[in-house]
């Protein structure tokens, strides 16, 4: 996507309101979206730019999860510009990132991101039958089992597509491939045909939290959410963290969830959970791998690679929380 540049943001904002936006600046963490801050009728807006309105219509309809623990942003519009890009409007939340957090806060990290993935398994639960591709902005799944085994696919037409020549050209990376694989087919049988919230991508920019972080301010970018197995964020964020961010490396999600009394509650939300973190946590990096070898550099591939032949050794996570 070419990024609209300050000046055609501005213009644009002058003739969708008939005034000139004040104090507009970029805002950074969107990978998928250009997202720029402004003022308008003595409000903070958000106004978001990319390729498909169908994220924008989600998180739109993301709205009617909004809760104390699981703020969401009020979409207030959702549009194409003239020259075809999507575009939403929404009221700005303030913060700084979760995956930002250093290691020694660890300790106000912890119960927040606890709180967080609580709040998306106590969203009001869907109408028998729904799909696990709830919005129009991802493709469809007949079940959670086959969401999580169509991950494990290069994907034509997807932005990393090419990822499995690649693997299979490299016996090392090929029988790290096949040893993932099998160990998930193994595994999916564990894996209930759950229809929880899952927000699919919990770190990257996506939310907010308050300075001390002890607060989620803001959950936003709603297109990778799902509804399958709340245990599929704790393993996005057991995942990417030893990867990418300390912080976040320095806390056990899965941990967290196990020490609720609340879910310990539920007769069938934590049957096999460290079998399915673990399932999730090596599908996530098999699909990191493909991503590492189409887009990113060198030391993200080998620290993907390390962090999968860890986790087959390990297996999966010892229950600490029960």
């Amino acid at each position: 996507m070419q990024e609209p540049t300050y000046e055609e943001v501005a213009a644009f904002l002058a003739r969708h309101s008939g005034g000139t936006p004040s104090d507009l600046e970029p805002l950074s963490g969107g990978a998928w979206s250009s997202a720029w801050a402004y003022r308008a009728g003595g409000e903070e807006l958000v106004i978001r730019f990319g390729r498909e309105r169908s994220w924008y219509e989600t998180d739109r309809m993301a709205m009617a999860f909004d809760g104390p623990d699981l703020p969401v942003p009020q979409v207030r519009e959702v549009g194409t510009t003239p020259s075809g890009l999507a575009y939403a409007i929404s009221v700005r939340h303030h913060g700084q990132f979760l995956e930002d957090a250093p290691v020694e806060r660890a300790d106000a990290v912890a119960p927040t991101l606890t709180r967080l993935l609580l709040a998306l398994y106590r969203a009001p639960a869907p109408p028998p039958g729904t799909p696990v591709m709830w919005h129009p902005a991802g493709a469809p799944a007949h079940s959670w089992r086959e969401y999580v085994l169509a991950k494990l696919v290069d994907e034509p037409g997807s932005r990393a597509h090419g990822w499995r020549a690649a693997l299979d050209a490299d016996p090392k990376l090929a029988a790290l491939s096949t040893a993932v694989c099998d160990r998930v087919g193994t595994l999916i049988e564990a894996c209930p045909e759950r229809r929880d919230l899952v927000h699919g991508d919990l770190l990257h920019g996506n939310v907010l939290v308050s300075p001390d972080y002890r607060r989620v301010q803001a959950v936003i970018s709603w297109k990778c959410s799902l509804r399958g197995d709340f245990l599929y964020d704790a393993a996005w964020c057991s995942v990417w963290g030893p990867v990418f961010y300390p912080g976040i490396a320095a806390v056990d999600p899965l941990a967290g969830l196990l020490r609720d009394p609340g879910l310990r509650a539920d007769e069938t939300a934590l049957v096999d959970a460290a079998v399915r973190h673990h399932c999730y946590e090596l599908q996530l990096g098999l699909t990191h791998l493909g991503w590492s070898l189409r887009t990113w550099k060198q030391e993200h591939l080998d620290a993907t690679i390390n962090l999968l032949a860890e986790l087959l050794e390990r297996g999966p996570r010892p229950s600490t929380g029960s």
